[in-house]
């Protein structure tokens, strides 16, 4: 496994992500585990989760069963860089409650112990804002982030999905306010969804935030997705992103080329576009999340893969990156 630090930070981090979203909802909690200590045994010591994980009613439960992995001990905990997320609301769908959701003081304190609990554990490593809160004032955020790491249960706050300019402004009233500020920022960044570069990446890069990719295979139509329904695999195959994206015919024309070119170099789809990934400046890594062994074996070779330079520049034609803000929209 290859190691980078996280961000501006000492912290050091595989390039690939163990993501657990699928982990209760798809994959069983005994599955889950042999996952986990697969992915460990590999040398991946950067999970990520979050409390809303296990969906409807069932919110909470991907942390619980990492919770229940880590009671097995073995240096699991400590061997481990966990990352979790807070923002939604964890009542059972329809059952939303004033003050359980969103970045109030009062949630975050509530959330962050429910998490502790969860986990099985006294601390959290990287403690992620999981949507911009536009209802709380960055202050108090920043307050109550400052309050966990005096008490020692989290060491580290992050970001997903917050624009630009909003990764400036939280930086600079923690930088006013003596605090360390945000150290990651999780977004969508793959081949096919490349909106990132224009403000978001360059923002995390000039404050020295690690950028973690997540969809890094555009909800699995990076993986193969034509030839995988041409040979009957699955519904999953074309569900969801996958076959909204596959009925664009212009999308669906660029798939194919993607597939095409990497069939004639002898890459499997999923292994390049997570590979594709690693080599982008200020990519930390991306969040691959497995339901099965096998998907987890072919996120650990893309770690391995080195693209070519001809493979590269083919790919930047098939899917054109929308080039620097403000060149690729001002005159």
């Amino acid at each position: 496994m290859k190691y980078t630090q996280l961000g501006r930070t000492g912290l050091k981090v595989s390039r690939l992500v163990l993501g657990t979203m699928n982990f209760g909802p798809q994959t069983d909690e005994s599955d889950s585990h042999a996952l986990m200590d697969a992915a460990l045994d590999a040398g991946v010591n950067f999970f990520d989760t979050a409390n809303v994980y296990g969906w409807g009613e069932n919110k909470g439960r991907t942390e619980e069963i990492l919770g229940t992995w880590f009671a097995q001990g073995g240096d699991r905990r400590d061997k481990v860089v966990l990352a979790t997320k807070v923002y939604g609301n964890m009542g059972a769908d329809g059952e939303a409650w004033p003050n359980h959701d969103k970045l109030s003081a009062l949630n975050i304190r509530r959330a962050v112990d429910a998490s502790l609990q969860r986990l099985r554990t006294d601390h959290i490593d990287l403690y992620q804002f999981h949507h911009v809160d536009r209802s709380t004032p960055i202050d108090e955020i920043w307050q109550a982030i400052d309050v966990l790491i005096q008490q020692g249960k989290i060491l580290y706050a992050g970001s997903s999905n917050f624009s630009g300019y909003k990764i400036a402004q939280a930086n600079e009233r923690a930088r006013q306010r003596g605090g360390y500020g945000l150290v990651s920022e999780q977004c969508i960044y793959n081949l096919v969804q490349r909106d990132a570069e224009m403000e978001v990446i360059p923002a995390a890069q000039e404050y020295g935030l690690g950028v973690i990719p997540w969809s890094p295979l555009h909800g699995g139509l990076l993986g193969g997705a034509i030839r995988k329904e041409r040979d009957g695999g699955g519904a999953r195959s074309t569900s969801g992103r996958s076959a909204d994206a596959l009925a664009d015919p212009k999308l669906r024309a660029r798939i194919q080329a993607y597939e095409d070119l990497l069939e004639k170099h002898g890459l499997e789809p999923g292994e390049a576009g997570l590979a594709w990934l690693l080599t982008r400046p200020g990519i930390t890594g991306p969040i691959s999340g497995p339901r099965t062994r096998e998907q987890l074996d072919s996120a650990l070779r893309a770690v391995e893969l080195e693209l070519s330079d001809e493979v590269l520049a083919a790919l930047d034609e098939i899917f054109p990156g929308p080039g620097p803000s403000p060149e690729n929209f001002a005159w």
